[in-house]
């Protein structure tokens, strides 16, 4: 396999001295790969998600996955990747919402509030029932992340997510950024805008769930945020919000990744991830108040 392959060179190299001496354990190659594949994706659909004002779309659908995991335990499915619930539910529940917000005519943040509320409670009642039979430490894992439980499976399901993401949005990004933008011009470019709105919504259920295992159920929806809204404060252009908000998601996924364990730290990936990402965004924010020439696409 090619991630086997990837991580004895990686392993050899950090034995040469060419690669910091963490490289030499194997999770770490796995978390280190996995924030390669997280990076870009977060980064690149995190635009779509702050020009559509969607951000809080991106945390319920985080917080659906708790939901998804507690559905899977229950019915069986292995506590380390309960795939099939945790991408079930989480598309049941973007679906369903979408379709709702188009026919019943409720604010996007009215409808996604009832949607987090019911499935908040649906997932907290479940882990109650399940406190007995799993140990403490999972949830903790799904609630935060955890780079010691990226395994080899996790890393094949991130590529197959990532390659679908990445040729569905780059194929159609333009047109989804139009009706993102606005609905009416895009429909009098012969948009499908409905479609482009559905297919924004799985995209983002699809990244979201994968990366729960390394950045966690409660803070994955803040990674495609907050790079991107970095972007969009220090960048000049469209191609440069989309390709500053990959650069700030990858940068913060491996520190945040690397360091915790480069330091001992005793702070969850998904946490660590975070807290670089706001640092970045706090720094961009204080510079571009007291730098005028800093006037990026929110200008």
């Amino acid at each position: 396999m090619i991630f086997d392959t990837i991580r004895t060179l990686l392993q050899q190299w950090a034995q040469d001295g060419a690669l910091p001496q963490m490289f030499t354990y194997g999770f770490v190659v796995n978390a280190f790969m996995a924030g390669l594949i997280i990076g870009p994706l977060l980064g690149g659909l995190g635009t779509l998600v702050v020009v559509k004002r969607f951000a809080f779309f991106s945390e319920a659908v985080g917080h659906a996955a708790m939901t998804g995991v507690a559905i899977g335990i229950l019915v069986g499915e292995p506590y380390t990747g309960p795939y099939g619930s945790l991408f079930g539910f989480c598309l049941l529940f973007g679906i369903l919402l979408n379709y709702l917000r188009n026919r019943t005519g409720l604010a996007s943040d009215t409808l996604i509030g009832v949607f987090l509320s019911i499935s908040l409670a649906l997932g907290g009642s479940l882990l109650l029932l399940l406190a007995g039979r799993i140990n403490v430490h999972i949830l903790e894992n799904v609630l935060f992340g955890s780079v010691l439980t990226v395994s080899s499976q996790d890393l094949v399901v991130l590529s197959i997510i990532g390659l679908l993401t990445a040729c569905l949005a780059l194929f159609n990004y333009n047109h989804l950024i139009l009706s993102s933008f606005n609905v009416q011009l895009a429909a009098l470019r012969k948009v499908r805008t409905t479609l482009m709105d559905y297919l924004f919504v799985v995209l983002v259920t699809l990244v979201t769930v994968a990366a729960v295992k390394v950045i966690g159920a409660i803070l994955v929806g803040a990674l495609l945020v907050i790079p991107a809204a970095t972007a969009r404060i220090l960048a000049q252009s469209m191609r440069g919000f989309f390709w500053l908000s990959i650069v700030i998601a990858i940068v913060s996924t491996l520190l945040g990744i690397l360091l915790p364990i480069q330091f001992a730290l005793p702070v969850p990936s998904g946490a660590a991830i975070i807290l670089v990402a706001g640092s970045v965004f706090i720094v961009s924010a204080l510079a571009r108040g007291f730098i005028p020439a800093l006037k990026g696409t929110t200008a």
